[in-house]
């Protein structure tokens, strides 16, 4: 995870974007992977939506670790990675606001408007950081 948290790191030092800036996490399949495991260790990560994903240990114990907003996107009907898998991982994210949606489908078959509602769920958690409840 060193070259993520580097990446971050060079983003943050652009003037346009600066450290305050708040950061999120997305992502399908591998894309979830790396950010499950990046969000556990990431303190700026303050929102992620991922899914589709085949599930290991060490990703299991990743999602123990996060407590930020999280969306899952769960294909139903991936036959290399079983929907069981998929709940379970959901299961074990410590998050207290955490989503989950299922599609018909494969990982590679999101429909446009989950694409949307992820996009639309980070923004607004994003949106959230350094204020105060309502």
């Amino acid at each position: 995870m060193p070259e993520w948290q580097a990446t971050l790191d060079a983003l943050q030092a652009l003037p346009e974007i600066g450290t305050e800036a708040p950061v999120g996490c997305g992502g399908m399949t591998l894309g979830t992977a790396i950010g499950l495991l990046l969000t556990a260790i990431e303190p700026r990560i303050t929102a992620a939506a991922i899914g589709g994903v085949f599930v290991y240990e060490a990703l299991t114990e990743a999602a123990r670790q996060i407590t930020i907003p999280i969306e899952f996107l769960l294909p139903w009907d991936d036959e290399e990675n079983n929907r069981q898998s998929g709940l379970a991982l959901f299961d074990a994210c410590a998050s207290k606001e955490k989503v989950l949606h299922a599609y018909p489908g494969r990982p590679n078959q999101v429909p446009r408007f989950e694409v949307d509602n992820s996009v639309r769920f980070i923004v607004r958690h994003l949106g959230r950081v350094g204020t105060s409840p309502a």
